[in-house]
């Protein structure tokens, strides 16, 4: 009974992620690297390339070196036996992660700032090198910046199949990753005072590949970032930030996102002018204080104020990373933490519209750009909320209300196009003209126990990720969805995806696959061509389509959709937007005039 409740609850809402197992390989010599930090040797991967996990490319911020930059490690001339995965970085447990544990308890390690390098394999005399050098695809986890980590996914196939070198790396998380304070700005740089901490790893990453990778036969010289939801947002704070400009040539965003975080609501109390975040560094401290003794918020505020700032720097910095994290509440289920993060300081990331900052020419690190979402984005997170399905005996899936259900889950997707791929498209194409989007639709999944999966799950969030990397052995629960009967189709689209991924890294474009060719975003008429629809001849086979979104027509949408009966109906959907921060804030809900009668806080309304 529990194995499979863990199938229908957690495992078949998961499946689009692959957890690559952290047991040591063994070494294979054919596999030893000499690169500029020093020696390293891999093992033979999953699809008879060569992979390397586990390297460090950067000094462990730990200690002193919490909320500060990362630092190169000195080079070496000891070999490293590359065979295992560096340690997570500290978060709360959960299988979107792909890290296990008590969701209670704080897993992970602050030393964690390691990459996995995945390559062809090849003998140490066949390594190309100048002009047959390889590109490289450097892959950012998704997990909300607060789970997840770069052994998540098994680069091996993409490597193989493709020719390319895939790079996997691990960034600090939550507000380890994502955290200002005027007491931490002390003796701090510009940069560092930022709090966009987990942004420099990913810079201090690219310096790495940059110094590094043309030991394994990359091309410092192409390489292109990808990333899916969290990660893709990260791809877009990089495509903004100054000090990662020249370090990458290519960009993908895969169902990620424009959303910053203001330096106010990251720091200020909440009853402060302006307000702070429930979760902002001032609230996090007093919580701190309240579990270390603190009678109640009152003493814990004229503790705090009794604190110098190196004082309060050094409690911070002497807090355990669980303690620290101790202070935040995680989602139920999925281990995430809602802070504030990814802040527009105007040093790591500019201030403003980032959609401004794409329409100017010199506003962004401009490069070729592809950016998709999936067609049923938020059934993922509908799948395992009891709002939205109940569960007979815990096992067998039904939905409460179907028509409720695929029209929030229809109009939530089409708002996650405009804000993550449409908007940006259209900004970006003014002054860039390669620019590629696309649509992600697979949607053949069984029907099991009565319950038609491709319904209640469908094109849903991160689904697209195995067949970008045709990594679909995700073990035995995640059967249910990978089946003898839609294998042909989705291996015949895994291919075209993934030569559509390498083609774009190779050159800037996504080309031909499949017989068909990705054109680039084309604006001159609402007919044109924009992007191109992934899927199976089944479903329509891979084609371009035109239709578009924007913030306003999807608001628009809700308005007048026949699928929502009633003023709750349309509220239960401006809610979610809002709770989602997706086209809608909190202030723009709480002033519908039709949502009067509906509190956001007192959501779901009897």
């Amino acid at each position: 009974m529990r194995r499979h409740r863990a199938i229908w609850i957690l495992a078949l809402a998961l499946a689009a992620c692959a957890r690559q197992q952290a047991a040591p390989s063994s070494a294979d010599p054919a596999s030893l690297r000499t690169t500029p930090s020093g020696p390293v040797v891999g093992a033979v991967g999953t699809y008879g390339d060569h992979v390397w996990r586990g390297i460090p490319y950067a000094q462990a911020p730990t200690g002193e070196r919490r909320w500060r930059a990362p630092r190169a490690l000195p080079a070496s001339t000891e070999t490293r036996q590359a065979l295992a995965p560096g340690s997570p970085c500290p978060q709360y447990p959960s299988p979107f992660g792909g890290v296990d544990g008590p969701a209670d308890r704080v897993a992970g390690n602050e030393d964690c700032l390691f990459l996995n390098v995945f390559a062809p394999r090849l003998a140490a005399d066949q390594v190309p090198s100048g002009a047959a050098r390889l590109p490289v695809m450097v892959w950012i986890h998704g997990g909300g910046n607060s789970i997840g980590e770069a052994g998540f996914v098994d680069g091996g196939r993409l490597a193989t199949d493709e020719r390319v070198i895939v790079v996997a790396v691990n960034y600090r998380l939550g507000p380890l990753g994502w955290l200002r304070h005027a007491a931490l700005r002390d003796g701090a740089t510009p940069e560092e005072q930022s709090g966009n901490f987990a942004v420099l790893d990913l810079v201090r990453a690219l310096e790495w590949v940059r110094d590094n990778i043309d030991a394994f036969g990359g091309d410092p010289g192409n390489v292109t970032i990808f990333g899916e939801s969290a990660g893709g947002r990260n791809v877009v704070s990089l495509l903004l930030a100054p000090p990662a400009k020249g370090l990458f040539q290519r960009a993908i965003v895969q169902s990620g996102g424009l959303l910053t975080s203001e330096p106010a609501e990251a720091e200020n109390a909440v009853d402060a002018t302006p307000p702070g975040d429930v979760a902002s560094s001032h609230e996090a401290l007093l919580r701190l204080l309240q579990r270390d003794g603190a009678a109640d918020r009152a003493a814990a505020t004229a503790q705090l104020a009794a604190m110098s700032p190196a004082a309060i720097a050094a409690y911070l910095r002497g807090k355990t990373a669980a303690e620290f994290l101790g202070a935040y509440e995680p989602y139920r289920n999925n281990g995430m933490i809602s802070m504030p993060q990814v802040f527009a300081d105007g040093v790591v990331l500019p201030v403003g519209d980032p959609l401004r900052q794409f329409a100017s020419a010199d506003g962004w690190n401009r490069v070729p750009v592809m950016l998709g979402t999936n067609r049923d984005e938020s059934r993922l997170f509908m799948f395992g909320d009891p709002r939205w399905v109940t569960r007979y005996f815990w096992i067998v899936p039904r939905l409460r209300d179907e028509t409720l259900y695929v029209a929030t889950a229809d109009l939530m997707a089409k708002q996650w196009k405009a804000t993550g791929a449409d908007q940006p498209a259209a900004a970006m194409r003014g002054v860039e003209d390669d620019v590629y989007v696309y649509r992600f639709d697979w949607d053949e999944q069984p029907r099991m126990l009565g319950a038609d999966l491709s319904t209640m799950l469908g094109a849903a969030h991160a689904f697209e990720i195995p067949f970008v990397f045709g990594h679909f052995n995700l073990g035995r629960q995640a059967d249910v969805m990978w089946t003898d009967a839609n294998s042909p189709g989705r291996e015949q689209l895994s291919a075209a995806m993934m030569e559509y991924w390498a083609n774009f890294a190779r050159t800037g474009k996504p080309g031909s696959a499949a017989g068909v060719e990705w054109l680039a975003w084309d604006p001159s008429s609402p007919t044109a061509p924009k992007y191109v629809v992934l899927d199976t001849p089944a479903g329509g086979g891979i084609r371009m389509a035109s239709e578009t979104q924007t913030v306003q027509s999807v608001l628009d949408a809700v308005a007048t959709d026949p699928r929502l009966v009633d003023a709750r109906a349309r509220c239960v959907v401006y809610h979610d937007l809002a709770q989602w921060a997706r086209g809608l804030s909190r202030a723009e809900y709480d002033a519908l005039a039709v949502c009067e009668a509906y509190p956001f806080d007192q959501y779901p309304w009897s």
